[in-house]
């Protein structure tokens, strides 16, 4: 039986730098590598459900899950686990795999989401938990938190009572891989997805302490990303599926009402995508949104900015044409952009760094 880990780590290989480009990525892409793959480890089956942010002195953390006994979803592996890589130098090079999640056989956690607290410096990672033995429906949401940068991790939190309701117990419910976001009164907003019921805001008003849970669905939509706009109002960008776009719903009552409409330059097959913010001296105020830019095919990853808060969005950047899925994005701290997806039907996790002036041309 393993057990669990929380502050201490696993580690595997060692660090590595970026001496090739992975084949096939745009020719504006700065550096790239391939963060996971299952020759790293003879005993994981696939890496899959990437996760990026920066840590609040500039390193990065990349988060994925480890499956080690099938490629297959939270409901049907009993041995998934969290891990992470990291870096100091803008993705250039990467720590070792570091394990910071791993529960006993039977036991899974699966598709990690990160939100960094600006005012406190914590970061935190949600993910969500079966025990497939003893509770095979029951889905959990867990958090875990870092004060020092995603070098060690608090012991795991069960949210699911605050940020759900009980009658929901059996329901098919989880967080949204990737990434939350905070608004700029400090409070941090994340999306749990029921996929009975649609997808509801959950978040805290003091910094991680307590999680309050938004009643009022948003719908329609699956996995989602939301931001604060300039003006205050909250924007929720979502997967639909058979939609063949993304769907855009905006509150300006933090969650009580929404308005939603197909967004239909943001085409999209129905798979995870990403947006942040990025405040440019140069180009203003801007919107970046990763996802695959393809109605059918889960293919094309695409990066694409908006000046108007989304009003409008440009024709993006290709990163990838090829087979692609789950993408997270970053802003690094030398100001450049990072985007971290599954490529080539989940054999590879690719980090790839580029330019914001490449993205603007």
């Amino acid at each position: 039986m393993k057990k669990t880990l929380f502050a201490a780590f696993i580690l595997v290989g060692s660090i590595t730098s970026v001496k090739s480009q992975v084949k096939g990525l745009a020719d504006g892409i700065i550096s790239s590598q391939d963060l996971f793959n299952t020759s790293m480890n003879s005993t994981v089956f696939c890496y899959r459900i990437p996760a990026l942010i920066k840590a609040p002195n500039g390193d990065l953390i990349a988060a994925i899950d480890e499956r080690n006994l099938s490629c297959g979803d939270l409901r049907m592996n009993e041995d998934v686990n969290i891990v992470i890589r990291k870096s100091s130098d803008n993705g250039a090079n990467w720590s070792s795999i570091r394990k910071i999640i791993d529960f006993p056989m039977g036991q899974s956690a699966s598709d990690p989401s990160l939100i960094r607290d600006d005012v406190t410096g914590e970061i935190f990672m949600f993910y969500n938990f079966m025990d497939l033995k003893k509770e095979k429906d029951v889905y959990y949401i867990h958090v875990v938190k870092s004060s020092d940068n995603g070098e060690t991790w608090s012991k795991p939190e069960d949210i699911t009572s605050q940020i759900s309701k009980p009658e929901w117990k059996k329901d098919f419910k989880f967080v949204t891989s990737g990434k939350g976001t905070q608004t700029a009164s400090g409070k941090l907003l994340h999306t749990l997805v029921n996929l009975k019921y649609g997808v509801f805001i959950f978040g805290s008003d003091d910094h991680g302490k307590t999680w309050f849970f938004k009643e009022t669905p948003v719908k329609p939509a699956d996995e989602s990303k939301v931001i604060e706009l300039s003006d205050g109002r909250w924007m929720v960008n979502s997967r639909v599926n058979k939609n063949g776009m993304r769907v855009v719903h905006t509150s300006s009552d933090e969650g009580k009402t929404w308005t939603s409409k197909n967004e239909t330059t943001l085409v999209d097959p129905s798979c995870n995508g990403a947006i942040i913010r990025y405040k440019s001296n140069k180009y203003g105020n801007l919107l970046l949104f990763s996802n695959l830019d393809s109605q059918k095919e889960r293919a094309n990853l695409t990066v694409k900015y908006s000046k108007d808060e989304g009003k409008t969005w440009s024709k993006g950047k290709v990163i990838y044409s090829g087979s692609a899925a789950y993408s997270d994005i970053e802003v690094l701290e030398n100001g450049q952009i990072g985007v971290f997806f599954e490529k080539e039907d989940y054999k590879e996790n690719v980090f790839a760094r580029f330019s914001l002036k490449w993205l603007m041309k």
